[in-house]
């Protein structure tokens, strides 16, 4: 084995295996992904480099950190709820509504989901900007939705300033 890897290799090995200083042990040019990198495309660069965990950047700013543990608890999570697939643009509305109803962070009174082509489009007013993020991932999710579009806008209760969805060039989504 030593012939065919080369001693130089497995003297770095044994140097990140078993050194004391940062440096020593560190992956000096580690493979990092964005935020908006689909999850198939991490679990591909994960699987190719037989990495455990990937930094998430922003620019030249770290964000976060995807380790494989992340990406089994995602999977556990989606597992059992194992859905068939909407066929028509009626069946995803209704699925998307359901889901919405039982959160208690969504109330409906005031968003009307649209849906065309199985693109979700999500238009009205919100009081809680935190709420945004979280009801397009409960549209993503449903089975058969290609992309959603977050056309909410942001009323603050005690000033009543409005917010517009960040980027509206940002503020579409591809499910898939």
């Amino acid at each position: 084995m030593e012939f065919l890897i080369g001693p130089g290799r497995l003297a770095g090995e044994y140097v990140h295996a078993c050194g004391r200083k940062v440096t020593e042990i560190m992956t000096p040019n580690p493979y990092t992904v964005s935020e908006a990198t689909p999850l198939t495309e991490l679990v591909q660069l994960m699987e190719r480099h037989r990495i455990k965990r990937v930094p998430v950047v922003c620019g030249r700013r770290l964000v976060g950190i995807v380790s494989r543990a992340d990406l089994l608890r995602a999977l556990a999570r989606l597992a059992p709820a194992a859905e068939t697939v909407a066929t028509n643009d009626a069946e995803i509305r209704e699925r998307v509504m359901a889901e919405l109803r039982k959160q208690s962070w969504a109330p409906l009174d005031l968003i009307n989901v649209i849906v065309r082509d199985r693109t979700v489009d999500l238009q009205g007013t919100i009081t809680d900007d935190g709420a945004r993020q979280a009801k397009v991932v409960a549209a993503e999710n449903v089975p058969g939705v290609r992309a959603v579009q977050d056309h909410l806008v942001w009323v603050e209760p005690l000033s009543g300033m409005t917010v517009l969805p960040q980027d509206a060039s940002a503020a579409s989504v591809n499910a898939s």
